[in-house]
Parts: C-alpha cells; sequence; structure tokens
C-alpha cells in the first residue's frame, strides 16, 4: 500500500480534478448527440469505464515523465528537492517503468474504445509528453501544458461518437487557456530558480506582474469559451450556476495573488481551480442530463 500511495504522490493523483470533470462534460455531451437514444446501457457504462482508464494512464504517463525527466533539476530546487524520484522515495529506473506500463495501457484501452481513438492514441501521448520538454526552449510551455489537459473533452467526445464537433473543441479551448493561465501562477514560485537554471516559464521571461497580467488575459479567454459554449449550444439555465462559480474562482483567484505577495499561490491553484472544475462540471452535467431527458420521447421513458 505504501509503495501504490508512493506512486500516486509521484503522479499527483489529486490534480486529476482538473482535467477528469472536462471529460466528463465531454463524454455527456457525446451521449447527448448520438443519433441513437436506444443504445445499450451496458454499453455506455462500458466507454466510461474505458476513458477513465485512459484519462488516468495518460495523465499519469506525462506526470511520471515529467517527474523522470525533471530529476535533475527538482534535486537542486529547495521546493521540489522532497519529490519521490530526487529524494530516493521512487528509483529513476522504477519511474520509467511506470511510465511504460501506463503508455501501453492508455493504448490497449483506446484499442476497446473506437478506431479514431486509437488511431490518435499516439497524438496524444506525444502532445502530453512533449510538454515536459518545452520548459527548456520556450516560454510558452504553460499553453503546452494547456493543449494536454485540454485533450480531455473532445478525446471523451470522440470515445463516445467516433466524430469531432465544435462545442466539445470550446470546451476544450476553455481547458487551454484556463490551465495555461494557473500554470503560470503556480510558475511564480520558481521565477529565481528556472532562471539560474536557464530554465524557460512566462514568469521567468516578462517578470512577475507581466506574467499576473498575462495569466488573467488568458482566463478571460477561458470564461469567453465557456460563455460561447452556453450560447451555442442551447444549454438549460443550470448551465449558467456552474459558468458563475467557474467565473468567480477565476476571479478569485487573482484577487488573492499579488505581486508582492505570493503566498497564497498554492490555494489559487489547488482550491480555487479544483473547485472551478468540479462544481462547474456538476451544473454542466445536470444541464446536459435535463436537455437529454428532455429529448427521450415518453414511450422510452415509460
Amino acid at each position: 500500500m505504501l509503495a501504490v500511495k508512493n506512486y500516486l504522490s509521484l503522479v499527483k493523483f489529486s490534480h486529476t480534478i482538473f482535467a477528469l470533470p472536462f471529460a466528463l462534460i465531454g463524454f455527456v455531451l457525446g451521449i447527448k448527440h448520438l443519433e441513437d437514444l436506444h443504445t445499450p446501457s451496458e454499453h455506455i457504462v462500458k466507454l466510461l469505464l474505458l476513458v477513465l482508464v485512459c484519462m488516468v494512464t495518460a495523465r499519469s504517463t506525462a506526470m511520471a515523465f515529467n517527474r523522470y525527466l525533471d530529476r535533475h533539476f527538482d534535486k537542486l530546487n529547495p521546493r521540489t528537492a522532497i519529490r519521490e524520484i530526487p529524494a530516493g522515495i521512487i528509483r529513476a529506473e522504477k519511474a520509467l517503468i511506470f511510465i511504460f506500463v501506463n503508455a501501453a495501457l492508455f493504448i490497449v484501452a483506446t484499442y476497446f474504445i473506437n478506431p479514431i481513438c486509437f488511431y490518435l492514441s499516439p497524438v496524444a501521448l506525444f502532445v502530453v509528453l512533449f510538454y515536459s520538454y518545452t520548459k527548456r526552449f520556450t516560454y510558452l510551455c504553460h499553453l503546452v501544458l494547456g493543449l494536454g489537459l485540454s485533450l480531455a473533452p473532445i478525446g471523451a467526445y470522440l470515445a463516445v461518437t467516433g466524430s469531432f464537433s465544435l462545442l466539445p473543441l470550446l470546451f476544450s479551448f476553455a481547458v487551454i487557456f484556463w490551465v495555461s493561465g494557473f500554470d503560470i501562477i503556480y510558475a511564480l514560485q520558481d521565477i529565481d530558480f528556472d532562471q539560474s537554471q536557464s530554465l524557460y516559464s512566462i514568469p521567468s521571461y516578462w517578470g512577475l506582474k507581466k506574467a499576473l497580467t498575462i495569466a488573467r488575459v488568458l482566463h478571460v479567454f477561458s470564461a469567453s469559451f465557456v460563455i460561447a459554449a452556453y450560447f451555442i449550444g442551447d444549454f438549460h439555465y443550470v448551465y449558467l450556476l456552474g459558468l458563475l462559480v467557474f467565473v468567480g474562482m477565476l476571479i478569485y483567484q487573482h484577487s488573492i495573488v499579488k505581486p508582492n505577495d505570493l503566498s497564497k499561490v498554492n490555494i489559487a491553484f489547488m482550491t480555487a481551480n479544483g473547485i472551478a472544475s468540479i462544481v462547474f462540471s456538476v451544473f454542466v452535467i445536470t444541464a446536459l442530463v435535463l436537455q437529454i431527458l428532455g429529448n427521450i420521447p415518453s414511450a422510452i421513458i415509460h
């Protein structure tokens, strides 16, 4: 059990709350747009389980790879020296095995979903793994992280429908700018270290004040896509409640992180964004379920 706990800590399993709720939105959105409302519930449950496996294994692969690749930097940084690999809790070789196992499980899971997910699985893995290299050559690394997590809603939608659509893409764009923005805030903690090691990030490149401004702009874009999704998707008004919480949490995190006070960065990063993701998804999924039930003929319901 201790070994399992160590690996869960290695991949920061608690951070799954950022992307998983959006994957569930994409999944339910896919169900709503199924042409055949008579799809067996057993098939839906099977797809859901496979999507969850894909989410967990893809994220575990990416996070463990990031820890493996950055192990030498993590050892030098006082903030990250206690992480599992630099602290010697998990050996680098075992972390590498963990990465390969999760990547294989991800590809196998996509095979049992549908052909398009299987064919695109190497592309998805490339995106989420490529992020780990970006801090070595571009300050746009935050956007690459956002891109990786943005695959969640469109990927889950593809799992159900086997096709692309505008609405899940809007949620994916919302995730790109949302994640990029809060990752910039999180990176404020390492400005000095990143500069000393010639690592790239928006805070280390542009400075603290400009980085916060850029994060705000990115979050405005994120909120814009979430608002656009409401109108384009013709959602039930319950969606608006989730929208208020999501935007409210964006505003809140920027109100507590100041250029001269970074003491609440972790609250902004974990608490505010965790609430934003979970609460928003609950209301959006509720709105989708109400739409689905409204479209099902009474004869089927009864």
